[in-house]
């Protein structure tokens, strides 16, 4: 498979339209057909069929899809970084993470790291911890903000100096919320929205199921999340209340929203991840370096 051949299709996968495609691409029509049907048999796999106004994807062309753009992604970042090869350090860094108010302090570093190197250009990829991890091992991301505990069996790690609060979002009407803080008792009878993967299928050692004791079970699960800001929207329409961190949530006197923490208090830190032994680019080198400068001076990465 050629690399061109699969941006070909994957145009033809976001337009819908062998038209539309083509045009996209500066291509003709026939040329680009006689492309995607090379790649049909090169594949053994019919991956589209045509309808009466859109071209629309075959299970096998939807798989393909995947790959072929995570494969597209990792071209794209090495021949950048490549290309940042020079006197001038300048490229991109891809950093994946959940929802935290721990971001601020990768915000200063961006943008201390923004005014000294202007030629260095960040990514953001928001996702949970097995989206994160997946990326990472893929090579898609250099860095992930990760939500402890974690196996970090594959990775090197820096600890944020900051540790998130868990407490349960709910709306100003709701009963609980004229209370300071929230216990286990409080939660029993009412509909819970709880992040994916705090549940028992994806985190089997956490401090958040050890909080429920043997109770987790028992819940009204009434809908899991992986963001928060749909959790919020359900909330609001009275769905349920969220667990979830602090801050994430305007809970600002103009919103209908506020936060109360649980009781005991229940707090996660934060480790920013890379793979070990992980060559960097001299952009992601710098990134690397202020970042273990800033957060944990006295400790040594054998990559470094």
């Amino acid at each position: 498979m050629e690399i061109r051949v699969l941006k070909y299709f994957l145009a033809l996968a976001r337009e819908g339209s062998i038209t539309r495609a083509a045009n996209s691409l500066h291509l003709t029509q026939p040329t680009l057909t006689r492309q995607l049907q090379e790649l049909e048999r090169e594949l053994g796999q019919k991956l589209f069929t045509r309808g009466k106004h859109r071209v629309t994807l075959t299970s096998e062309g939807v798989m393909l899809r995947m790959r072929a753009q995570e494969i597209v992604d990792m071209v794209d970042k090495t021949e950048a970084e490549f290309q940042a090869i020079s006197d001038t350090i300048c490229g991109d860094i891809y950093i994946g993470g959940g929802e935290t108010d721990s971001m601020k302090y990768i915000a200063d570093l961006i943008k201390e790291i923004q005014e000294e190197y202007p030629g260095i250009k960040f990514h953001i990829y928001s996702g949970n911890a097995e989206d994160v991890t997946e990326k990472l091992d893929r090579g898609l991301l250099d860095f992930g903000i990760l939500i402890q505990p974690i196996d970090l069996s594959k990775y090197d790690n820096i600890t944020l100096p900051q540790k998130d609060i868990w407490g349960v979002v709910m709306r100003k009407d709701n009963l609980l919320a004229s209370k300071k803080s929230v216990k286990l008792e409080d939660l029993s009878n009412l509909p819970l929205l709880v992040s994916r993967q705090m549940s028992p299928k994806y985190s089997k050692d956490s401090g958040f199921l050890d909080w429920f004791g043997n109770k987790y079970d028992e819940l009204n699960i009434a809908a899991t999340y992986n963001l928060v800001y749909n959790a919020a929207i359900m909330v609001r329409s009275g769905v349920g209340v969220a667990i979830t961190l602090d801050k994430l949530v305007d809970t600002s006197e103009e919103s209908q929203l506020c936060f109360k923490p649980l009781n005991p208090p229940l707090e996660s830190g934060l480790d920013i991840v890379w793979k070990k032994n992980q060559v960097f680019s001299s952009a992601a080198t710098v990134f690397q370096k202020k970042m273990i400068q800033r957060f944990q001076r006295n400790k040594s990465f054998k990559n470094l």
